[in-house]
Order: structure tokens, then sequence, then C-alpha cells
């Protein structure tokens, strides 16, 4: 093997190590490239003229118009879970199936499905919805297992159910990559991909995965009512309830198709979306009596931690990215993937693989931003869809949240779960439902209309 084609090996396994030791991820991506670039360029094997081309990228990060919604999204999020709003859904919902043996997962899983497509912060959904809703599920009987389960794959459903941020950091990085493979291919009229078509694209395949969970509680909910009996609240009276149901559901719908449908129905783009969703949410929390000064001073600075967070990763990944192909890497990866036998098929199942194992210790962020500029291209010369596979891929990485050990969603709920649960527990709490994920990316492999199929009806 060529020597150089050698450091690139030794470069990604250093950087993973870095990481897997605790170092932080942007500086680790960053630093641990400039030291191999400089022992490569000593070697004779790489030229720091590649490094030339990092003003470059670092103005196109500062100048892309649709990274601009990460900070907006994120704003609209965490101003919405100050708002309150998942206190209230969540005890609408569970007045509405509290009185039904699995009611109350059942409660969680919607109120997730409605946190996500409004607020997409995982984070907030699984701590806010460990607070409120495990203390009842706990109370009623339900199985530990059971309970923190579902909390945790109700919360991560922010991921793939759009707006998501993740699925915005995707397609912006899918469709550079896409761009590129078409033009290396000679097809030089390329089909415009964009994050729109990606939220067109995850909106079913979100929507059937939601009810997925659903099925599963109510399959335990019959077969082993032991695990998750019924709650027996309160009785409300029907015109209360139903005045309950529309002034906890009435709000974050609207905002959803206020949000979501403009996108879709190309009367904004994302970012112009998102920025009216940040506004939307600022009203309702106004209208809630929420919105205080020290509630502006946490939204604002929970927005900056997080999209500097995003942003520093995304500049350390370019720096990594350039490292890498300025050792052959690129051309190594490539020639791996095209050469296996069985063709795309086995190329894409190992692609999948490696990016599920490595939700083991990573978070969806770095696993973007190192794993798709270096597979994609290969992927892209089998002529499939840019939208299947970043639903395919947003879908694998939702896993990365729940599987252990570092599951960033197993760390939210053990911070709020009763020291009498063990973390075991959660670990197995959640396998239930990383299968079911597992089973989702079966169907929209075998199945890829799944994914195309809305926006090629929406978008042509």
């Amino acid at each position: 093997m060529p020597t150089n084609e050698l450091m690139s090996i030794l470069l990604l396994v250093a950087v993973c190590a870095a990481m897997m030791l605790g170092f932080p991820v942007a500086f680790t991506l960053a630093g641990v490239s400039v030291v191999f670039a400089f022992i490569g360029a000593s070697m004779g094997v790489f030229d720091l003229f590649f490094f030339n081309a990092i003003p470059g990228r670092l103005y196109g990060v500062m100048s892309n118009e649709v990274l601009v919604a990460v900070p907006l999204f994120v704003f609209m999020g965490v101003m919405l879970e100050r708002s309150r709003i998942a206190d209230e859904l969540l005890e609408t919902m569970g007045q509405c199936f509290g009185s039904l043996r699995g009611g109350l997962g059942i409660s969680v899983t919607i109120v997730g499905m409605l946190l996500a497509a409004s607020t997409g912060i995982v984070g907030a959904t699984v701590v806010t919805m460990g607070l409120l809703s495990l203390p009842a599920m706990l109370k009623a009987g339900y199985d530990p297992k059971l309970a923190c389960g579902t909390v945790c794959a109700s919360g991560t459903l922010g991921q793939i159910i759009p707006p998501s941020i993740a699925l915005v950091v995707l397609a912006d990085s899918l469709s550079g990559v896409y761009a590129e493979s078409q033009l290396a291919k000679g097809n030089f009229i390329v089909e415009p991909f964009s994050v729109i078509d990606l939220f067109a694209g995850a909106l079913i395949p979100g929507l059937m995965l939601s009810s997925l969970y659903i099925l599963y509680l109510v399959y335990m909910a019959i077969f082993n009512p032991e695990t998750s009996p019924a709650y027996y609240r309160k009785d409300v009276g029907r015109t209360e309830l139903i005045l309950k149901i529309a002034k906890a559901l009435v709000p974050p719908i609207f905002l959803i198709l206020a949000v979501l449908g403009s996108i879709l129905g190309g009367l904004a783009t994302p970012t112009e979306a998102a920025s009216f969703g940040g506004v939307g949410a600022t009203l309702l929390a106004f209208l809630r009596g929420q919105l205080k000064i020290s509630v502006l001073r946490e939204v604002a600075s929970s927005t900056a931690r997080i999209s500097a967070m995003v942003f520093a990763i995304l500049i350390g990944a370019s720096i990594f990215s350039l490292t890498f192909r300025g050792f052959g890497g690129d051309h190594l990866v490539h020639e791996f993937l095209t050469g296996l036998p069985g063709g795309f098929f086995t190329a894409m199942l190992i692609v999948m693989l490696v990016m599920f194992v490595m939700g083991f210790v990573l978070d969806f962020i770095e696993i973007v931003f190192i794993v798709v500029p270096i597979v994609a291209p290969a992927l892209f010369m089998a002529d499939i869809s840019p939208v299947w596979l970043g639903v395919m891929m947003g879908i694998n990485l939702q896993t990365s949240f729940l599987t252990p050990p570092f599951g960033w969603a197993l760390f939210y709920i053990r911070g709020v779960t009763p020291s009498s649960i063990k973390t075991t527990t959660i670990y197995r709490g959640v396998m239930p439902f990383i299968a079911i994920q597992i089973l989702m990316l079966a169907i929209i492999w075998t199945f890829p209309e799944i994914a195309t199929w809305l926006p090629s009806v929406l978008l042509g």
C-alpha cells in the first residue's frame, strides 16, 4: 500500500481514537489533521497547498444561507421548550389515553412526535418528557424498561421528523457531494437537491416510525399487560377535555403547519421558515406568560452554545476532509466500496453498519461531517436518489442517540430517573426501539418509494 494511503488510514484511526478518549471533537478533527499534514509533508506524501482551500471553505460556511437555519431552528425549539408546551400536551394526552392499557406510553409517543415536528431538540424533549411522564408511568406500574425506552425513543423522533436540525446538516453535506459526483460522471445537467427535498422525503418515514413505536406499545399492552397497565386518572368532562385538547394541540399544530407547510409548499426557504418559527415560538411563549428576561437569556445562551458547537465541528471537519483527501483517502475509500463483491448492495450495507457502530460513541453531527464526504461520492456512482440516501442515513443516525454506551438520549434520561432504576435497565429498555429503527431501515431500503414519492409529488 502506498505511504500516502497508509497515512490516510492512520489519520482516520487517530481521529477516532482521540474522540473516544474524550477530547473535544472539533479541535480533535482539526488538530490531528494538521499534525498528520505536517508529518506527511515532511515525508513528501502531502502537499500543504491543500490548506490554501481552508479560507474559502470557512467563508463558504459563513455565507451558506441554508446553515443559517440551524441557529434559527435551535432558537425555535428552545423557546418552545421554555414555553412549557410539552407539559400541557402530556397532561392532555394522558387524560385522553391514560385509562387504556398502554395508553400512557402511546400518549408519550404522540407528544414526542408533535414536539419533534415543532422543536426538533432531542435533549430538551427527552428531559422534559422524562421529568413529566416517567414518574406517572412508574406510578401506574409500567415496567421501568418499557417506560424508559418509550421516553428515549419518542424524544429522538426530532432527528427524522422535519423540520430537523439533523436533516438540515445532512442535506447540506449531501447536496455538495451529490453535485460533485454527477459532474464527475459527466452529467452537467444536475437535478438540484436541497433541504426541502430531504424534509419532504423524511416526513412519511418519520410518521411511519412513530406508528411502529405505537404498534409495539399496543402489542406489549395486549400480550404483556403487566408491563403497561391502565392509569386511571381523575374523570374529566367531555366538554372540558375537548377544550383542553384544543388549547394544547392548536398552537403547536398551527406552528408546525406554518413552518413545515411553508417549506414544502414552496412559499419560503427553510431559513425563512425557521425565522418565522422563531418569532412564532416567542409569541407563543408571550401568550402563555412565559416570556421573561431570564427566559430570553436562557434561550439566547442555549442557542449560541448549540450553534457554536455545530459550526465548530463543521470547521474542524472541513480541515479533516481536506487532509484526508490530500493523502488520497477519498480514492482509497472509493476503490474499496466500488470493488466489493455484491456491488452497491454490499457497499451500502457496510456504510450503514459503519454509521451504526460509530453511533455507539459519536454524535450525529460528528458522524455526518466525517462519514458523508468520504463515502457518499462512491455511493452516488450507483445512480441512487439523494433523497433516499439522506433518509436512510437520517434514520440510521437517529440510533446514535439510543445506542449504548454513549447515546445522548440515554444520558438525558439517566439524569432524570430515580436512582432505583439502573443504567442497565435503561439500556435494555431501548433495545426493542433500536430494533424497530433497524426494521424501518429495511423497509425504506426495500421500498425506496416511501421516501421519494412525496418529494416527487410536491417538488416534481
